[in-house]
């Protein structure tokens, strides 16, 4: 049966004048809302002397108060309990509750009608249908069902676009590849770091090659990973498959995807989702193409819990081109490149630590995983990193510490102490990784 390529043609084709209207309409919808039944939006924008009447343009949307996520954890474990201030409906209109990971410190509560909660499945259908999915797919969910939002949505999503959806959720790693291998599941989603952990699994402990499995699609999350061309490359080879990358947060919802033309970067939903890129030091709003910011979004159509100029400390760019698949939604180039919480200074040069991931990832005969270090001697900044040697790669070490060596160098313009280990010995991750550690903050 032939689909048409898009979820939603009139959205997703729109002429960008027509779209920006759209989202300047629901920009003051939410707004409006959110003033009106939030005590937490009433009091910030009170405080800044802004209201809905104020809002007739872009330029008075920048005058609207950005919300960070530790004014969100101030407010929480309040009445109306565990949400507080910030939402805007009656408890007994809340139909799910999610978290946040905790991994940036305390967890964020967030409440989600069931309206939200269909609004959540909707933005993953146009993320899965873009990526190739159809009614004909077997998808399979190797994540744990949890408070955690991970790949809830995609669940749901995947059920509504006509996908039969095999739930991996109790089954641990190697029953979760025998249950791909027995059900010929066609797409899996993941971490980066779990999709490569599950095909380094399937080969050294259960002798399957997943290559084989008849994996076509693959859609990850979580982690800049997919968007790292070497990564990319390692997981596509692993699974002999398309890796997707996807962009989304709890408090935010499914805001960015790649599309199957794979232009270098993703699609901003931009029908439910306004995005604005602020630059770091100076607050000024980023325009043009090729120029990095910190992410500052708001989800459009979410009612519950609203995420108004939510500052995400993603640091994203604006694409220079549209895409080749006819969405007119804007492109991020490269993805999310980082968080600003990690990108940091080391000996005076800025380094992103996707940088190192990407050149460890890219050399032959090392493993997947590896770990960075950041300390100091004195008050001389000090960089180690810790990356493993694949089995039966003990004769070319040192060729590969050369290798390893000149692309650190010349990626990131830093020299480090590097240490490797055997196959095996550094932490893996089911979830979210956690490779870059900054020391100098604890000394």
């Amino acid at each position: 049966m032939d689909y048409t390529p898009y979820w939603n043609p009139v959205l997703e084709k729109m002429d960008r004048e027509k779209l920006q209207r759209l989202q300047l309409l629901k920009f003051k919808r939410i707004f409006t809302w959110a003033y009106e039944h939030s005590r937490f939006h009433r009091a910030l924008y009170d405080d800044a002397g802004i209201a809905p009447a104020d809002i007739h343009s872009f330029e008075d949307i920048r005058r609207v108060p950005k919300v960070e996520k530790s004014m969100m954890r101030g407010i929480q474990r309040k009445d109306p309990f565990p949400y507080g201030d910030m939402l805007c409906v009656p408890l007994e209109e809340v139909t799910a509750f999610r978290q946040t990971s905790g991994s940036t410190g305390q967890p964020v509560y967030q409440a989600d009608t069931w309206q939200d909660w269909e609004w959540w499945a909707e933005c993953w259908s146009f993320i899965m249908w873009a990526q190739g999915y159809r009614p004909s797919d077997r998808v399979f969910l190797p994540f744990g069902y949890n408070v955690f939002v991970a790949f809830w949505a995609a669940h749901y999503a995947a059920e509504k676009i006509g996908c039969e959806l095999v739930p991996g959720g109790v089954l641990d790693t190697q029953a979760r590849i025998l249950k791909i291998q027995e059900l010929k599941a066609t797409a899996i989603m993941a971490t980066p770091t779990y999709i490569l952990g599950m095909a380094d699994t399937a080969r050294r402990k259960m002798d399957i090659d997943p290559a084989g499995l008849g994996v076509t699609k693959v859609t990850c999350a979580g982690e800049p990973g997919a968007s790292i061309p070497t990564t990319k490359q390692r997981m596509q080879d692993a699974w002999n498959a398309r890796v997707y990358d996807h962009a989304g947060a709890t408090e935010i919802g499914a805001w960015s995807y790649e599309c199957a033309a794979q232009p270098g970067g993703m699609h901003v939903n931009e029908a439910f989702f306004l995005v604005e890129i602020e630059d770091v030091d100076s607050g000024e709003i980023i325009d043009e193409p090729c120029r990095r910011g910190k992410m500052v979004i708001t989800a459009l159509d979410r009612f519950a819990q609203p995420c108004i100029r939510f500052d995400s400390k993603d640091i994203i760019e604006w694409g220079e081109k549209p895409c080749a698949c006819g969405r007119t939604f804007r492109l991020i180039k490269g993805g999310v490149i980082g968080r600003a919480d990690d990108i940091t200074k080391v000996k005076g040069v800025l380094l992103a630590p996707s940088a190192i991931e990407e050149v460890v990832r890219g050399i032959d005969g090392l493993g997947d995983e590896y770990e960075v270090v950041v300390d100091k001697l004195g008050d001389i900044d000090r960089i180690k990193l810790k990356v493993e040697l694949d089995p039966g790669q003990e004769e070319r070490a040192k060729v590969i510490e050369t290798e390893l060596k000149d692309q650190l160098r010349l990626k990131t313009n830093l020299s480090y102490r590097l240490e490797f280990y055997d196959y095996g010995r550094l932490p893996r991750y089911d979830v979210k990784a956690k490779r870059f550690k900054d020391l100098r903050k604890h000394l």
